[in-house]
């Protein structure tokens, strides 16, 4: 590959330090910026002790968090490699041997990303058991939001509305947020980071709860890919589907932490093999005003490269998260990656010995849903009996930025 992608090369670490990593006894980066921090009433870092009231940081709480609860909800039309063998010269045997993919679902009608995030939350919160009110944090892992601004706080609203049965409230709560009622402003905001976008909303509410003294943290991943695909390139529209997955995240006391532990990066270097960025051809230029409207080009994926960097970055950042948790892979029940080719998930387990039994995989039926596709495994896993309370999870996410991210969980 040539050298301007150098996130394929041996070099990537030493390259892209220092990473980001969190492991049970704080937050740390991986240069030895921060060697640790303690989590008491004073913040220790570089061998300098401040106290909490000679400082105006907020004190880190010494809490842990846990998963208490998971929902997802996906569009109806289902859409098989057959359909898309009408369209575009393509089978489904051409498909389902190079992907694993047999369907995927796509919004109609009225469907559209907001509601299917609401739905996976209020099955969230009800496995919870927690209340709208009771949230203190939204964040909604997107990057097809309905609105360029960004939709959590929107979310926030329809929530309310799903859960009091107020249907009124429904339809015109996308416009004037404080006359629907929600007794509550929650914190509510979006995070962009494609297919690891829901691996960074799981770190994020993990430093909010550990560090902020939030106490429910509702996390969701929804994508709507299909409006930014090309569906006559047969290279990527048989790839994606659409979705939303959802967690709520609690805290809990430190020896009771679920979440043990993470590894994350990105390399720009890598985002010409997978973006779809504002089409240059209707920008402007200085000497136009005013400017053109701007649209956004369809996916453009190189898939070989992206495979490259999936097989080769994946498991080098998971064998990071484990060595961070004082684990090994055969401490852990399920090794759960975002699902985007099988041939990369049956890839990166056999580099890292996880035996197929022990692998989440429901890419099948579903297709590369972006940042929901691991809370839409996971929530599937969990209400099927296959993840049980107590088990141990290492979930990874990687795609457009080029970004990706390992964490190690524990269920319930």
């Amino acid at each position: 590959m040539a050298k301007a992608s150098g996130f394929f090369t041996p070099s990537l670490r030493t390259k892209i330090q220092p990473s980001i990593g969190v492991s049970r006894s704080g937050f740390c980066l991986s240069e030895g910026i921060f060697k640790r921090v303690v989590c008491s009433s004073g913040i220790e870092s570089a061998g300098t002790h401040v106290s909490s009231s000679q400082s105006r940081i907020p004190k880190l709480v010494n809490k842990g968090c846990k998963l208490v609860g998971c929902g997802s909800a996906v569009p109806s039309l289902s859409v098989s490699n057959d359909d898309l063998a009408k369209i575009v010269d393509t089978s489904d045997e051409w498909i389902s041997v190079r992907t694993g993919i047999r369907n995927r679902r796509v919004i109609s009608g009225k469907e559209n990303l907001r509601n299917l995030a609401v739905e996976a939350a209020k099955k969230a919160l009800k496995m919870a058991n927690v209340e709208p009110d009771d949230l203190d944090l939204i964040l909604l892992c997107t990057s097809t939001p309905e609105d360029i601004f960004g939709d959590a706080p929107k979310v926030l609203i329809l929530l309310d509305a799903y859960l009091n049965g107020n249907l009124f409230m429904l339809w015109q709560s996308c416009k004037v947020q404080r006359e629907l009622g929600c007794t509550k402003s929650q914190l509510a905001h979006d995070i962009t980071a494609a297919c690891s976008g829901f691996m960074l909303g799981l770190f994020s509410a993990s430093c909010y709860i550990k560090g902020g003294g939030f106490r429910n943290v509702l996390v969701i991943g929804a994508d709507v890919m299909s409006r930014f695909v090309d569906w006559t390139d047969r290279g990527t529209c048989i790839l994606f589907g659409d979705a939303a997955g959802a967690v709520v995240l609690q805290a809990c006391d430190a020896e009771e932490d679920g979440l043990l532990s993470f590894d994350l990066h990105s390399d720009g270097e890598g985002a010409r093999h997978l973006g779809a960025p504002i089409n240059d051809n209707e920008n402007g230029s200085v000497l136009e005003f005013p400017p053109n409207r701007p649209s956004y080009a369809c996916i453009q994926m190189n898939g070989k490269e992206v495979f490259r960097f999936a097989v080769r970055c994946v498991p080098q950042s998971i064998e990071s998260a484990l060595e961070k948790a004082g684990l090994t892979a055969s401490n852990i029940d399920w090794l759960l990656l975002h699902q985007a080719n099988q041939r990369i998930i049956d890839a990166v387990a056999t580099r890292l010995e996880f035996p197929p039994e022990k692998v989440i995989s429901n890419l099948a039926n579903y297709g590369n849903t972006s940042a929901a596709s691991i809370p839409l495994a996971l929530d599937e896993a969990v209400r099927s009996g296959k993840v049980k309370p107590g088990h141990t999870i290492t979930a990874a996410g990687f795609g457009a930025g080029l970004t990706w991210g390992s964490a190690v969980i524990r269920w319930g």
